[in-house]
């Protein structure tokens, strides 16, 4: 098999290392993950681009999407579920309601407030930039066997388990 970005990283720093506690097989598993995540990040964005959206975008219509309540929900929900302050919330909805993409509607139970509603054409640009995700991901896992990704999942699973509870996400 042939040699990856991490082990030509890990032999390129093996010898400065040392002086210092170096893990190697940490070490490769950090760097994999991570530059399978970029590649992620980058499959998301020209999806996203081929839509017409930003990633910003993308992703506050994803959380819109994705909810109990699909295509709808409060600003403070959709900027807590997008990890991103009001403010930044409110300028992601104006250039979405611009694009024709979410409506504000009054709120039925508290006329001080909105509520944000996915229009049709937002709804279907999202599916399309699912889709076109979707495809992304399954073309980079695509090396693996059904039994290699069930293997993957069950690793992950148990990894994320401790992370998740030894760094709980901000309320």
């Amino acid at each position: 098999m042939a040699e990856d970005f991490a082990e030509r990283h890990v032999a390129r720093w093996r010898d400065h290392w040392i002086d210092i506690d170096f893990d190697e097989p940490v070490e490769l598993a950090m760097v994999r993950i991570s530059r399978i995540k970029r590649h992620t990040r980058e499959a998301t964005r020209r999806a996203s681009a081929e839509v017409g959206l930003q990633v910003h975008e993308y992703e506050t219509l994803h959380a819109l999407m994705i909810r109990d309540t699909p295509g709808t929900a409060s600003p403070s929900e959709l900027a807590q579920a997008a990890d991103v302050s009001p403010a930044g919330m409110t300028g992601r909805l104006d250039s979405l309601e611009k694009a024709g993409l979410i409506k504000r509607r009054p709120s039925r139970t508290d006329r001080r407030s909105v509520t944000i509603e996915a229009t049709s054409r937002g709804a279907d640009v999202w599916r399309k930039a699912m889709a076109l995700r979707g495809e992304a991901e399954r073309n980079l896992l695509g090396a693996l066997t059904p039994k290699e990704l069930a293997a993957l999942n069950r690793l992950l699973r148990k990894l994320a388990v401790v992370v998740d509870a030894e760094y709980p996400a901000e309320p």
